[in-house]
């Protein structure tokens, strides 16, 4: 269901400030309805965020039921940029949240299920604290990352298998991410 048609049904936003948002939106071309509503004050942020949430099917994350996760060592920076999910830890150490502000992605939440062996979770952030955090990872660092194209996948073969000679790890998992294949290694004991 559309994100404003949600939250007509609901009676948080009347038909006429949806009408407005949509006009408006469209004219722009530019930004999301929930922006056009909050702009136009129809509703406030934390509303849309829990429109969000109930039209992905997952909850809505605050930081204070969560601590940040160790983001260098659970997802590369490289990934946090370009699928935009930040990954949290929940109160019990037991799961692992990955924090989206708009959308969810579930291929990526199953690639670092994988990757991690660890039960994760979506959910959706309130996007300005989404975006505060995000911004705050410009002073982490992360695992270095090495990036490599193929040209076929007996190209792709022979970089991980190079990549995995060199580097002799102790350990190490391959998973897919949408058309990306992520190959992590582990070089040392924790």
């Amino acid at each position: 269901i559309p994100l404003g048609l949600l939250m007509l049904e609901k009676g948080w936003i009347s038909s006429q400030q949806l009408r407005r948002a949509v006009e408006t939106q469209r004219r722009s071309g530019v930004l999301r309805i929930g922006e056009w509503l909050i702009r136009q004050g129809a509703t406030d942020e934390a509303l849309v965020t829990r429109a969000l949430g109930l039209q992905w099917g997952c909850p809505v994350l605050s930081l204070s039921s969560g601590r940040l996760a160790g983001r260098h060592q659970l997802l590369p920076r490289l990934f946090v940029d370009a699928f935009g999910a930040l990954p949290l830890q929940g109160s019990s150490g037991r799961i692992l949240y990955l924090g989206f502000e708009q959308s969810v992605d579930p291929a990526l939440a199953f690639s670092v299920q994988r990757i991690q062996c660890a039960r994760v979770e979506c959910g959706i952030l309130q996007s300005s604290k989404f975006k505060d955090v995000l911004g705050s990872t410009n002073n982490q660092s992360f695992n270095s990352v090495q990036l490599a194209e193929a040209t076929s996948e007996f190209a792709a073969a022979h970089i991980l298998a190079k990549s995995i000679e060199r580097a002799h790890p102790i350990s190490s998992r391959l998973v897919r991410v949408h058309e990306w294949l992520w190959l992590r290694m582990v070089l040392k004991s924790p």
